[in-house]
Protein backbone atom coordinates (compact mmCIF):
# COMPACT_ATOMS: atom_id res chain seq x y z
CA UNK A 1 0.00 0.00 0.00
CA UNK A 2 1.39 3.36 -0.95
CA UNK A 3 1.90 6.16 1.52
CA UNK A 4 -0.84 8.13 -0.23
CA UNK A 5 -3.56 5.49 0.27
CA UNK A 6 -2.73 5.02 3.95
CA UNK A 7 -3.59 8.68 4.61
CA UNK A 8 -6.88 8.93 2.70
CA UNK A 9 -9.23 8.06 5.59
CA UNK A 10 -7.47 10.28 8.17
CA UNK A 11 -7.44 13.20 5.70
CA UNK A 12 -11.17 12.79 5.00
CA UNK A 13 -11.88 12.57 8.73
CA UNK A 14 -9.87 15.72 9.49
CA UNK A 15 -11.44 17.58 6.56
CA UNK A 16 -14.93 16.83 7.85
CA UNK A 17 -13.97 17.97 11.37
CA UNK A 18 -12.38 21.19 10.09
CA UNK A 19 -15.39 21.96 7.87
CA UNK A 20 -17.78 21.36 10.77
CA UNK A 21 -15.75 23.75 12.95
CA UNK A 22 -15.63 26.40 10.22
CA UNK A 23 -19.37 26.15 9.59
CA UNK A 24 -20.06 25.93 13.33
CA UNK A 25 -21.91 22.63 13.01
CA UNK A 26 -21.92 19.85 15.58
CA UNK A 27 -20.05 17.01 13.87
CA UNK A 28 -21.11 14.43 16.45
CA UNK A 29 -24.81 15.18 16.02
CA UNK A 30 -24.43 15.09 12.25
CA UNK A 31 -22.71 11.71 12.51
CA UNK A 32 -25.51 10.35 14.73
CA UNK A 33 -28.20 11.66 12.36
CA UNK A 34 -26.43 10.01 9.41
CA UNK A 35 -26.07 6.72 11.27
CA UNK A 36 -29.73 6.82 12.29
CA UNK A 37 -30.89 7.42 8.72
CA UNK A 38 -28.62 4.60 7.50
CA UNK A 39 -30.24 2.19 9.96
CA UNK A 40 -33.69 3.32 8.84
CA UNK A 41 -32.68 2.85 5.20
CA UNK A 42 -31.39 -0.68 5.85
CA UNK A 43 -34.57 -1.59 7.74
CA UNK A 44 -36.63 -0.46 4.76
CA UNK A 45 -34.46 -2.15 2.13
CA UNK A 46 -33.71 -5.40 3.94
CA UNK A 47 -36.88 -7.30 2.90
CA UNK A 48 -36.19 -6.51 -0.75
CA UNK A 49 -32.55 -7.57 -0.44
CA UNK A 50 -33.45 -10.80 1.30
CA UNK A 51 -36.00 -11.63 -1.37
CA UNK A 52 -33.57 -11.13 -4.25
CA UNK A 53 -30.81 -13.10 -2.47
CA UNK A 54 -33.11 -16.05 -1.78
CA UNK A 55 -34.44 -16.00 -5.36
CA UNK A 56 -30.91 -16.03 -6.82
CA UNK A 57 -29.81 -18.88 -4.58
CA UNK A 58 -32.89 -20.92 -5.51
CA UNK A 59 -32.20 -20.14 -9.18
CA UNK A 60 -28.64 -21.50 -8.89
CA UNK A 61 -29.18 -24.41 -6.50
CA UNK A 62 -32.23 -25.77 -8.29
CA UNK A 63 -30.23 -26.25 -11.47
CA UNK A 64 -32.43 -23.89 -13.46
CA UNK A 65 -29.44 -21.58 -14.07
CA UNK A 66 -27.39 -24.44 -15.49
CA UNK A 67 -30.26 -25.70 -17.63
CA UNK A 68 -31.02 -22.22 -18.95
CA UNK A 69 -27.30 -21.66 -19.61
CA UNK A 70 -27.18 -24.84 -21.69
CA UNK A 71 -30.25 -23.74 -23.61
CA UNK A 72 -28.90 -20.22 -24.33
CA UNK A 73 -25.30 -21.21 -25.06
CA UNK A 74 -25.69 -21.79 -28.83
CA UNK A 75 -27.34 -18.39 -29.36
CA UNK A 76 -24.70 -16.61 -27.27
CA UNK A 77 -21.95 -18.44 -29.14
CA UNK A 78 -23.34 -16.98 -32.39
CA UNK A 79 -22.78 -13.44 -31.10
CA UNK A 80 -19.24 -14.21 -29.96
CA UNK A 81 -19.68 -15.09 -26.30
CA UNK A 82 -18.06 -18.41 -25.35
CA UNK A 83 -20.60 -21.01 -24.23
CA UNK A 84 -18.64 -21.45 -20.99
CA UNK A 85 -19.70 -17.96 -19.93
CA UNK A 86 -23.44 -18.36 -20.40
CA UNK A 87 -24.11 -19.00 -16.72
CA UNK A 88 -22.06 -15.93 -15.77
CA UNK A 89 -24.14 -13.77 -18.12
CA UNK A 90 -27.35 -15.15 -16.60
CA UNK A 91 -26.27 -14.79 -12.96
CA UNK A 92 -24.51 -11.40 -13.17
CA UNK A 93 -27.69 -9.26 -13.49
CA UNK A 94 -29.09 -11.04 -10.43
CA UNK A 95 -26.25 -11.32 -7.95
CA UNK A 96 -22.70 -10.08 -7.62
CA UNK A 97 -21.84 -12.78 -5.09
CA UNK A 98 -23.31 -15.52 -7.27
CA UNK A 99 -21.47 -14.14 -10.28
CA UNK A 100 -18.15 -14.07 -8.41
CA UNK A 101 -18.65 -17.76 -7.62
CA UNK A 102 -19.22 -18.52 -11.30
CA UNK A 103 -16.21 -16.33 -12.21
CA UNK A 104 -14.04 -18.27 -9.78
CA UNK A 105 -15.18 -21.53 -11.38
CA UNK A 106 -14.29 -20.17 -14.82
CA UNK A 107 -10.82 -19.15 -13.62
CA UNK A 108 -10.27 -22.57 -12.06
CA UNK A 109 -11.39 -24.44 -15.16
CA UNK A 110 -9.87 -22.27 -17.91
CA UNK A 111 -7.41 -19.89 -16.25
CA UNK A 112 -7.52 -16.13 -15.90
CA UNK A 113 -5.20 -15.42 -18.84
CA UNK A 114 -7.10 -17.40 -21.46
CA UNK A 115 -9.59 -15.89 -23.87
CA UNK A 116 -12.45 -17.34 -21.82
CA UNK A 117 -10.96 -16.04 -18.57
CA UNK A 118 -10.43 -12.56 -19.98
CA UNK A 119 -13.97 -12.49 -21.40
CA UNK A 120 -15.29 -13.57 -18.01
CA UNK A 121 -13.36 -10.73 -16.37
CA UNK A 122 -14.74 -8.18 -18.82
CA UNK A 123 -18.29 -9.48 -18.41
CA UNK A 124 -18.05 -9.39 -14.63
CA UNK A 125 -16.33 -6.02 -14.48
CA UNK A 126 -18.37 -4.18 -17.06
CA UNK A 127 -21.86 -5.29 -16.12
CA UNK A 128 -24.02 -4.60 -13.12
CA UNK A 129 -26.37 -6.50 -10.88
CA UNK A 130 -29.42 -5.00 -12.55
CA UNK A 131 -32.07 -6.57 -10.33
CA UNK A 132 -30.14 -5.85 -7.13
CA UNK A 133 -29.67 -2.20 -8.02
CA UNK A 134 -33.29 -1.90 -9.16
CA UNK A 135 -34.40 -3.47 -5.89
CA UNK A 136 -32.44 -0.95 -3.83
CA UNK A 137 -33.28 2.16 -5.85
CA UNK A 138 -36.91 1.50 -6.61
CA UNK A 139 -37.72 0.27 -3.10
CA UNK A 140 -36.80 3.71 -1.78
CA UNK A 141 -38.50 5.77 -4.47
CA UNK A 142 -42.08 6.55 -5.31
CA UNK A 143 -41.70 4.86 -8.68
CA UNK A 144 -43.78 1.69 -8.66
CA UNK A 145 -43.96 1.01 -12.40
CA UNK A 146 -40.50 0.22 -13.63
CA UNK A 147 -41.61 0.32 -17.25
CA UNK A 148 -38.68 -0.08 -19.59
CA UNK A 149 -35.95 0.50 -16.97
CA UNK A 150 -35.10 -3.16 -16.35
CA UNK A 151 -35.37 -4.34 -19.99
CA UNK A 152 -33.15 -1.45 -21.12
CA UNK A 153 -30.63 -2.20 -18.38
CA UNK A 154 -30.56 -5.90 -19.34
CA UNK A 155 -30.19 -5.10 -23.05
CA UNK A 156 -27.38 -2.65 -22.28
CA UNK A 157 -25.62 -5.24 -20.13
CA UNK A 158 -25.92 -7.84 -22.88
CA UNK A 159 -24.61 -5.45 -25.55
CA UNK A 160 -21.70 -4.61 -23.26
CA UNK A 161 -20.88 -8.31 -22.90
CA UNK A 162 -20.91 -8.80 -26.66
CA UNK A 163 -18.77 -5.70 -27.27
CA UNK A 164 -16.30 -6.70 -24.56
CA UNK A 165 -15.82 -10.22 -25.91
CA UNK A 166 -15.56 -8.85 -29.45
CA UNK A 167 -12.85 -6.37 -28.42
CA UNK A 168 -10.88 -9.11 -26.65
CA UNK A 169 -10.56 -11.03 -29.92
CA UNK A 170 -8.18 -8.30 -31.10
CA UNK A 171 -6.15 -7.88 -27.90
Amino acid sequence: MSIFTSYIIPVIFLTVLILSLVKKKNAYTGFLDGARSAVDLMAGVFPYLLTIMVAVEIFRQSGVAGYLAGFCAPALNLVGIPKELTELILIRPLSGAGAIGVLENVYTAYGADTYIGRCASVIYGSSETVFYIATIYFSQSNVKRLGPAIPFALISTFIGCIAGCFALRFL
